[in-house]
């Protein structure tokens, strides 16, 4: 039976169930949780030191009324680091290269952020359409270039995640079947090739860092705009 490369993103299933839900599920498992103690072990204390440390730095751009946002923007930050990397590993199944999960993700957040301002300032949140300034005639163009360009932004999350997280993993899949095959015809080509295949691997861990990252920074300007 021949695999396709696009195989290991399909959703896996067990009797005919879905295990998406296990798959989201299993990050939250992972991560202790903090006790009332004074004093934690070392696990607890970095982990509170890292939350700290991207909850300032995210907050930094944003208004005072942004930082109510703060759990719910490091919770997805934690949360999309996490699925990330953990579909790094050998046999597992990544839910961000869903494009399904990325949108329904990206649509809720910043359908938020665009109600709020509408609620908050809606003489301002509508300014956004028009630029100041603008000759007579081409206010109808730009008014539709801004709506299409707004409405596009939670499509470009959705799918900027998806596609590097799917051409990484392709990437890799690629690399390590020229390596497998290479192995018995040109053993040197493919340690030169399984070093790359190294090389590729810490990329990729970046990767997943900075583009969970990226979705969750871009969602902090959005809403800066309308706070």
């Amino acid at each position: 039976m021949t695999l396709s490369f696009f195989d290991q993103f399909m959703s896996p299933t067990y009797l005919g169930i879905p295990l998406m839900a296990v798959a989201l599920t299993l990050p939250w498992v992972l991560y202790p949780t903090p006790s009332a103690r004074w004093l934690n072990n070392r696990f607890l204390a970095l982990q509170g030191w890292f939350i700290n440390r991207f909850t300032q730095q995210l907050l930094l751009p944003l208004s005072l009324g942004g930082h109510k946002w703060a759990a719910l923007l490091t919770s997805l930050m934690i949360f999309l680091i996490t699925i990330n990397m953990l579909g790094l590993l050998p046999y597992t199944f990544t839910p961000t290269t869903q494009l399904s999960l990325n949108l329904g993700l990206a649509v809720p957040l910043w359908l938020a952020t665009v109600l709020i301002g509408m609620r908050n300032q809606p003489t301002h949140a509508l300014g956004h359409l028009l630029p100041e300034g603008t000759p007579g005639p081409l206010i109808p163009v730009l008014i539709i270039i801004e709506t299409i360009s707004l409405f596009i932004r939670p499509l470009a999350l959705g799918v900027r995640l998806t596609a590097n997280l799917t051409a990484g993993h392709l990437l890799i899949q690629l690399i390590a079947t020229a390596a497998f095959v290479l192995l018995p015809l040109m053993p040197v080509v493919a340690i030169l090739t399984s070093t790359v295949l190294v090389l590729l691997t810490l990329l990729e861990v970046a990767v997943a860092m900075i583009q969970a990252y990226v979705f969750v920074l871009l969602l902090s300007l959005y809403l800066q705009e309308n706070v």
